[in-house]
């Protein structure tokens, strides 16, 4: 299955593995399901970069508009459109999912059986899940398809907003069977992310250091949605809190020299606490241009349990959850008014559970206090 067509990465260290053999006149068909906010740009790119040395990537999504308008986008010759997940699944070599929630991703890959079950494997095939799931629910994915003949399947969640994602900069986490990892990852950099870490065969490690991560992200969020609101009511006011945060930024490279993975993790920190306090001073509070408060409240949740298995109390993820669930409601309440400003909020706006107990307006820094 391997090839040398696909560009190097210009850092070397960029992928921790050696590049496979090329094997003449072998061209693996790649697919990609789950075109959201993180996929469309993720299968753009690796589309893209296919041209022309590869067959098109074949994609497929629930919602057939977002394949027709990445065809429109890219052209036949970079994709092609599967009309069902068992076409993806017989006819891929490789495929790639990166999908909402641990829900989405089951039913996907119970279809995927499905279609295994009907039309067992006669070669090698991969299957490269990129979704922020549950580290339990990756072994239970990698037993199961491990039964199917030439079948494999590893973990492998990306850091990075979708902004990253447009600019292939996500930073890739990988875990499962060694050469799996290997033919994945010189698909994904420097055409999707910019950096891989390999944590080794245990597919469940690759989730959880992103949710470590996300952890990391969201404490950060709660922390200065209280400090913004703290100046904001003390007459000092947010912005000059804001300004003073920027002054930090980028923070000292001895802080994240001290741990190992973290030190990798320093660009995506850096940059969300800009981005994410300029969001919550200015009120751009729109999750249909960012990260959904229903995929952050997912996502804390998945943290609370992971650290509620493990024994290893965080209570900064639990008032941050807290924060995303109270910011939820109030925007459900304005639902039902007709009165909200977005459909969908961006999980910044967790801010306003800082400012109601603040006594001040939700989501207007600017606006009446209550």
């Amino acid at each position: 299955m391997a090839s040398n067509f696909l560009q190097s990465p210009a850092d070397p260290s960029a992928v921790p593995f050696p590049r496979l053999p090329a094997t003449s006149g072998v061209h693996p068909q790649v697919g990609f399901c789950g075109l959201g906010a993180m996929g469309y740009f993720m299968a753009r790119n690796l589309a893209n970069s296919f041209k022309p040395q590869l067959p098109p990537l074949l994609v497929y999504n629930r919602t057939a508009e977002k394949s027709q308008k990445l065809l429109a986008e890219v052209g036949a010759s970079a994709v092609k459109v599967a009309e069902s997940v068992h076409q993806l699944a017989t006819e891929c070599d490789i495929i790639f999912t990166n999908l909402g929630n641990d829900a989405a991703v089951t039913s996907i890959y119970n279809e995927f059986e499905k279609a295994l079950l009907q039309s067992p494997p006669t070669k090698a095939k991969i299957f490269v899940e990129m979704s922020t799931i549950y580290p339990t629910l990756a072994g239970d994915l990698d037993r199961r398809l491990s039964s199917y003949p030439h079948t494999h399947f590893i973990s492998s969640p990306v850091f990075g907003v979708p902004l990253a994602a447009d600019k292939a900069q996500l930073f890739i986490q990988m875990s499962g069977d060694y050469r799996s990892k290997q033919e994945a990852a010189f698909l994904l950099v420097p055409a999707v992310g910019r950096k891989v870490i390999d944590l080794g065969q245990n597919v469940k490690k690759a989730p959880t250091l992103k949710l470590i991560g996300n952890g990391m992200v969201m404490g950060m969020n709660e922390l200065l949605a209280e400090i913004l609101t703290l100046g904001e009511k003390s007459g000092i006011g947010q912005q000059a809190v804001y300004d003073l945060i920027k002054e930090f930024v980028p923070a000292p490279g001895c802080v994240y020299r001290q741990f190992r993975y973290f030190e990798l993790l320093r660009p995506m920190h850096d940059i969300s606490l800009v981005a994410y306090g300029n969001k919550m001073v200015n009120n751009l509070f729109d999750g249909s241009q960012g990260f959904s408060i229903d995929g952050g409240i997912k996502d804390a949740s998945h943290v609370c349990r992971l650290s509620a298995d493990l024994n290893c109390p965080m209570p900064a993820i639990d008032n941050t959850r807290r924060s995303l669930i109270t910011a939820r409601a109030i925007h459900q309440a304005q639902v039902v008014e007709g009165t909200q400003q977005w459909d969908i909020l961006d999980w910044s706006s967790l801010i306003a559970s800082s400012r109601v107990a603040a006594g001040l307006n939700p989501f207007d820094s600017k606006g009446t206090v209550l």
